[in-house]
């Protein structure tokens, strides 16, 4: 059985890092947390756990706050995970099962970091990270923001999720450092022009945003999963500002580095059925759902829309094209994964009258609707 060390870098974490360490605790043998200059309790939280706690002065550059967590571990493999991370007892039995059959040639491990759930629970936004990996490996952690961590030789691609549930706030705090490193005349790498322009869409500066999409993706350097990203960002960006041509030319673009993505058809199907063009708009849609996803993929991927969300929109399109069943087959799939969703039960009222089915047959709970199918 191999050992792990748990490796955190913390800061005024006292809402969540119980759950955390509560979550993890009982499956390694070490924790190490370096607190970077908080105000709470949360060394206190940490030391009730028998956490290694160290101190980092916070430098602005979370690469050098990771490394030095990293060089106190002992054990024989490193897990990381932020403080707002948890692992549902699911995965903590997982990560048993995982402990006791890991065949040591792997120098890491992969795990679906789970960012969002639907209604029922089921992942709707996720990726995969290396989360756990081998400490002779000595690998490092890079970038001063949106830091990676660089990993080489066999990787292991586990089924161990970890759950993200952030309590906190969001801060101007990376878009700062950012700024930092720009008015210092510092040259990015094509990757902290990706992530900078992140945080400039996620502040709502819609153009300067475009513009460093545009940079990123035209240094040619890029990881194929995030040009991919960057145009579906560049396109939502690009439809903030109101320019139609040029949030269909992002998308598009993203064809250019790898297959489509569904995530990207379901986009452009939601451009053509915005502009009343339900049977492209339905093409696109039935795309978003059959392109496979591979398990080991990992890119960011919203499951929701390439599950639930073309499923209820193919029930629109086929409603305006006069395809009534084949639009009430696409509900009711799209129910099974948010079987109470409110657009779900409004169209199976709409299909019960437009088919003459018993409303009551399909969902005894179905409240009065408008004229159409909703999404």
């Amino acid at each position: 059985m191999i050992t792990i060390s748990l490796c955190m870098i913390v800061r005024d974490e006292e809402a969540v890092l119980g759950r955390c360490l509560d979550s993890v605790a009982p499956h390694v043998e070490e924790i190490i947390v370096v607190d970077t200059g908080s105000t709470d309790r949360t060394k206190e939280i940490a030391g009730r756990y028998g956490a290694k706690v160290c101190d980092f002065a916070w430098i602005d550059d979370f690469a050098a706050a990771r490394n030095f967590a990293f060089s106190k571990a002992g054990m024989d493999y490193i897990l990381w995970l932020d403080a707002d991370d948890y692992l549902t007892p699911e995965d903590g039995r997982r990560l048993a099962d995982l402990k006791r059959t890991l065949d040591p040639a792997y120098n890491a491990v992969s795990m679906p970091y789970i960012l969002s759930t639907d209604e029922s629970g089921r992942p709707s936004f996720m990726l995969r990270r290396h989360r756990l990996v081998k400490r002779s490996c000595r690998f490092r952690w890079i970038g001063a923001v949106h830091e990676y961590l660089e990993v080489r030789g066999p990787v292991f691609h586990s089924d161990v999720c970890v759950t993200h549930d952030k309590k906190k706030p969001r801060t101007d705090r990376n878009l700062r450092i950012y700024r930092a490193r720009q008015a210092g005349g510092e040259e990015f790498s094509p990757r902290d022009l990706y992530y900078f322009a992140n945080e400039l869409r996620d502040h709502g500066l819609y153009e300067e945003a475009c513009e460093y999409y545009e940079r990123f993706l035209d240094t040619g350097g890029g990881w194929v999963e995030d040009n991919i990203q960057a145009c579906l960002k560049l396109a939502e960006c690009r439809r903030q500002l109101g320019d139609e041509r040029r949030e269909f030319g992002a998308l598009c673009r993203s064809f250019l580095y790898d297959r489509p993505r569904g995530e990207c058809c379901y986009r452009i199907g939601e451009y053509f059925l915005n502009r009343g063009k339900a049977d492209q708009a339905a093409f696109w849609f039935q795309m978003a759902v059959s392109l496979p996803v591979p398990e080991d993929a990992m890119g960011m991927r919203n499951r929701a829309m390439t599950t639930w969300m073309p499923h209820l929109q193919l029930a629109v399109c086929y409603s305006r094209l006069g395809k009534h069943e084949r639009g009430f087959l696409h509900n009711e799939k799209a129910a099974s994964y948010v079987p109470n969703h409110p657009s779900v039960l409004h169209n199976r009222k709409f299909y019960a009258r437009v088919l003459g089915i018993e409303a009551s047959a399909i969902d005894p709970s179905i409240a009065n609707g408008r004229s159409g199918p909703s999404s």
